[in-house]
């Protein structure tokens, strides 16, 4: 009896735990009126604010150069690109010099001396040299939108934002079959899911193309140089003081990025953002949002890697269970409710993969969708294993930086888009309130920022 029940609790949990998550992802297709909702207004011309974009770059000499030329296309007049590297990495040091030889008026280079390095660390060491209202974050293989700063300049002025949170899109699905994957999950959290977010008043923010005003970063003491997802950090920081949050997105803005180039790659990636997400939680800054919502949605968002742990091995157990062991048939009955949910979200998906594939130009074969469907269980398991692993490490106090390779996959495909028509409709705008955290390093000397 106590099985039967243990097992219909688990089953129902389970069920809408994974029913919840779903409707959370299809947030942007609701409405017309809520897709219309999400994406950029047009552009004034005003450009009216400077910018300091922050570049970090580790070992990242195969694909910096492209990145820079990039975003030195942009079409805004007011700017500045401040790559990041670290004082032992030679060759990607020179890829940045010899971009600032070229563009001076441009492009500065500031060496980090930290002995351990990590993303959150080379940011902060820029933090003291940004001259612009605002300061943006992209990484070092990313491909920008000419247009993208002014779009980011109008969205400030126009709903007085103190962060605007930008799209960002995989794009080699074709290069495996979890790239695939990979590039559509990118494609409902920043087309869909973030949006959700910002509008609760509760936001992670992504890792890149996300801008903030520079004294709202420094009043927040910028990143926290010890957090292993320090762009969900900030977010929750930032939610938790009570900054308005706008997300806003358009595919012909989105910045390109391209998909680990190896299993073992993404499930070190998805290791170091589960244990973020971890960390963030134990600091318990959510807790200061004002609403009983938030904090549940803060809470369930950032005990994520638990529940993916939790599931990769409770599933299985489940299906066993209901399978081989005398239970009531109502209860055999309640197991396959998660079975419903999977079913559901794999439709979603395949309305997704062609959506992706029509939106970015991108030729989606009946392979690819044999192989989203083919690819989803062995995909679960990666992500619970990632989850495992996460906390697994958070458990033994490891918290070293797993660096993710590139090799510029995303630059062969359909070049980016031209200048988009984009909606009149304003973006999203989330707003919460309390604290700031973690303290930026001291600037280096004058001799390490170059012009």
């Amino acid at each position: 009896m106590f099985t039967s029940v243990l097992l219909a609790v688990v089953s129902l949990a389970l069920f809408w735990t994974a029913a919840f998550t779903l409707w959370w992802q299809m947030h942007a297709w609701r409405t017309p009126e809520t897709l219309a909702a999400t994406r950029f207004g047009r552009p004034d011309g005003g450009g009216r604010l400077a910018f300091s974009l922050l570049l970090p770059a580790r070992h990242e000499q195969a694909v910096l150069e492209h990145t820079i030329d990039r975003l030195l296309e942009s079409s805004h007049r007011d700017y500045e690109i401040i790559v990041i590297v670290g004082h032992d990495d030679p060759e990607t040091a020179a890829v940045a010099e010899r971009a600032a030889a070229r563009a001076p008026h441009r492009v500065r280079v500031v060496v980090d001396h930290h002995e351990t390095k990590n993303k959150p660390k080379a940011l902060g060491t820029a933090l003291p040299h940004c001259r612009g209202d605002i300061v943006g974050v992209f990484d070092a293989e990313d491909q920008v939108h000419p247009d993208l700063l002014s779009h980011v300049d109008h969205a400030f002025r126009a709903t007085g934002a103190d962060v605007v949170q930008g799209g960002v899109q995989l794009i080699n699905f074709h290069s495996s079959w979890y790239s695939l994957r990979n590039c559509l999950e990118y494609f409902f959290w920043f087309r869909s899911r973030l949006h959700l977010h910002a509008e609760k008043g509760f936001i992670p923010l992504g890792g890149n193309t996300v801008f903030v005003r520079t004294e709202v970063l420094r009043e927040a003491g910028g990143w926290d140089p010890n957090c292993l997802a320090e762009d969900c950090d900030l977010g929750v920081r930032l939610s938790s003081a009570g900054k308005k949050v706008v997300v806003a997105y358009d595919s012909d803005m989105v910045t390109r990025e391209e998909t680990p180039d190896s299993l073992m790659s993404l499930l070190k990636q998805r290791t170091r953002w589960n244990q973020g997400f971890l960390q963030v939680y134990r600091k318990k800054d959510w807790q200061q949002l004002p609403g009983r919502g938030q904090r549940w949605l803060a809470r369930y968002t950032l005990m994520t890697p638990f529940l993916q742990a939790a599931s990769g091995v409770i599933i299985p157990c489940n299906f066993a269970v209901a399978l081989f062991l005398d239970v009531p048939v109502g209860v055999a009955i309640i197991t396959f409710l998660p079975m419903i949910t999977a079913m559901v979200t794999f439709v979603f998906e395949i309305v997704g993969l062609h959506d992706f594939g029509r939106q970015y130009g991108l030729r989606v074969r009946f392979v690819h969708y044999l192989k989203l469907i083919a690819g989803g269980p062995l995909y679960q398991v990666m992500l619970a294993g990632a989850a495992v692993r996460a906390v697994w490490r958070e458990q033994r106090g490891r918290n070293e930086w797993e660096l993710t390779s590139h090799v510029g996959a995303h630059l062969a495909e359909a070049p980016a888009p031209a200048l988009a028509t984009a909606s009149a409709t304003a973006p999203a705008t989330a707003t919460a309130p309390a604290p700031a955290l973690a303290t930026a390093p001291a600037p280096q000397t004058r001799e390490d920022v170059h012009r």
